[in-house]
């Protein structure tokens, strides 16, 4: 299995306002950014976009390492969040209904598929990618202002 890299990030100006995502997918030398955004949405849906849209665009089963400074994105894969709301027919142990069902069902599906490690950094740190990704995703959101 390939072994690729995956920074995400998302931002939102106001919550909900306009946002963005960004990602950066590295495979050996190779460095591929992707961005996009949307004129009125909630920071974790940019956050769960990030990460869809990056998983996505991996053309065979691969091992990922996907870096997120979203303890949303981490914790609802990683504690198993995400897939309890499914069993439930979307809906959290509160019974209130799980929020952006869509997109957590695409990233279940993804992390089927791949080998993911999920790993969350601190954002607006020191770390080179995931403050590139910030940037991505900023530039995104200011293309709705």
């Amino acid at each position: 299995m390939k072994k690729v890299t995956v920074y995400t990030d998302g931002s939102c100006s106001g919550n909900p306002g306009p946002g963005g995502w960004g990602a950066v997918l590295m495979y050996g030398k190779h460095k591929l950014e992707l961005s996009g955004g949307e004129p009125s949405t909630t920071n974790n849906r940019m956050e769960l976009t990030a990460a869809v849209e990056a998983l996505s665009r991996l053309n065979e089963p691969c091992e990922v390492e996907l870096y997120s400074d979203s303890r949303y994105l981490v914790d609802g894969l990683e504690k198993g969040w995400a897939a309890s709301w499914k069993k439930r027919g979307w809906r959290r142990k509160d019974g209130a209904p799980a929020l952006n069902p869509e997109l957590w069902d695409r990233l279940l599906e993804l992390t089927g598929v791949h080998r993911v490690t999920l790993h969350w950094v601190k954002g607006h740190a020191e770390n080179e990618w995931n403050n590139r990704c910030d940037e991505l995703a900023v530039a995104e959101t200011k293309k709705f202002s």
